[in-house]
């Protein structure tokens, strides 16, 4: 039995109807108190609590009329807001990046564990990656909701997952899994940052609601947490060495931290003021839904990376060292220690 999959002290007692079925149990990290159980449990509620949130706003934002008129203003929003007029008109190029930069940050992930050798990891979190895609498609054109249609009458796609934000925020979150522990926080808390910019950016331009998204960075968590559960219920998951806290981790964290807090409050503050009724829309709400959901969509993403990091502080993915290793044949200047002998034995 591994030593990280001992029981914890003062845990359950060991149940005498398992048998000798506990040893097996063990050895897989499914022991009652194991280290493997331990993380799979906080995994699996972790993507459950993801995909509970994913569905509430899946159903405030979309099913509900109120909800739709809160994205539809924040969309307006933008054309009456100075600041992001000025930044869109003075900033061209941020169109190109903003189309561009998910897709360098697959090809970095997938670099990353190339050069690390981490290939299975690397499979896995691309394959994590692409399914979340595909829900994400399939959300978009088969979830049940009203369909919005434009001016001239033609059908508009759904776009509830926003799927650059799956990109962009995917690719974030993979680098948990191809990333050495000690590098994790300030690399991925970078990453996180350009992806709450991403999609930020993308609510200023028109391309999708705040609701899109919200949805998007909930989907990925959900997806990399069952990956990890996953993971952890083959024994793939080990502790890590609890060293103090780098310069480098700090100065990362604590901006994404205040991202999340304080994305997530004035965001909430604003929502409070600014959900529209079944009148005509007020000539400021337009502005402050904006703000709002520009608010919570950078919140979210910010919170959804720290919940991870979190989850998977003290947690290395890493494959352990080798047992033991084999250095060659014996040398032949050497005596052999079981010599061929017909009466040597080993007792």
């Amino acid at each position: 039995m591994a030593p990280f999959d001992r029981p914890r002290t003062g845990g359950a007692a060991r149940s005498i109807a398992a048998g000798d079925t506990w040893w097996y149990a063990a050895i897989a990290g499914e022991a009652a108190g194991s280290f493997s159980a331990r993380i799979r449990i906080r995994m699996r509620r972790a993507c459950l609590t993801a995909t509970l949130l994913l569905t509430l706003t899946y159903a405030g934002l979309v099913l509900t009329a109120t909800g739709r008129r809160w994205g539809e203003a924040a969309i307006a929003g933008r054309l009456a807001d100075p600041v992001v007029a000025r930044v869109l008109r003075e900033h061209p190029v941020l169109q190109g990046v903003s189309t561009a930069s998910p897709v360098l940050a697959v090809l970095l992930l997938a670099g990353i564990g190339a050069l690390r050798k981490r290939y299975a990891l690397t499979g896995a979190a691309l394959g994590t990656l692409a399914a979340a895609l595909l829900i994400a498609e399939l959300l978009q054109r088969y979830a049940p909701g009203p369909r919005l249609v434009d001016s001239s009458g033609a059908a508009l796609e759904s776009g509830f997952p926003g799927s650059a934000s799956v990109l962009a925020t995917g690719a974030a979150l993979g680098l948990v899994l191809v990333v050495p522990h000690r590098l994790r926080s300030a690399v991925v808390g970078l990453a996180a940052l350009w992806a709450a910019a991403l999609g930020a950016y993308t609510i200023a331009a028109g391309h999708h609601r705040p609701g899109d998204v919200i949805a998007a960075d909930l989907l990925v968590l959900a997806a990399f947490a069952a990956l990890i559960a996953l993971l952890a219920r083959r024994g793939k998951v080990r502790p890590a060495r609890r060293r103090g806290l780098p310069a480098q981790r700090f100065l990362v964290t604590v901006p994404l931290a205040a991202l999340a807090l304080g994305g997530l409050a004035a965001g909430a503050y604003l929502l409070v003021h600014c959900l529209p009724g079944t009148g005509p829309l007020p000539a400021e709400l337009p502005r402050i839904a904006h703000r709002c959901g520009q608010a919570l969509a950078a919140g979210t993403g910010a919170a959804v990376a720290l919940a991870l990091l979190g989850l998977l502080r003290h947690v290395d993915l890493d494959p352990g060292p080798a047992p033991y290793r084999l250095a060659g044949l014996v040398p032949e200047d050497r005596e052999d220690p079981f010599p061929e002998e017909p009466d040597h034995e080993i007792s």
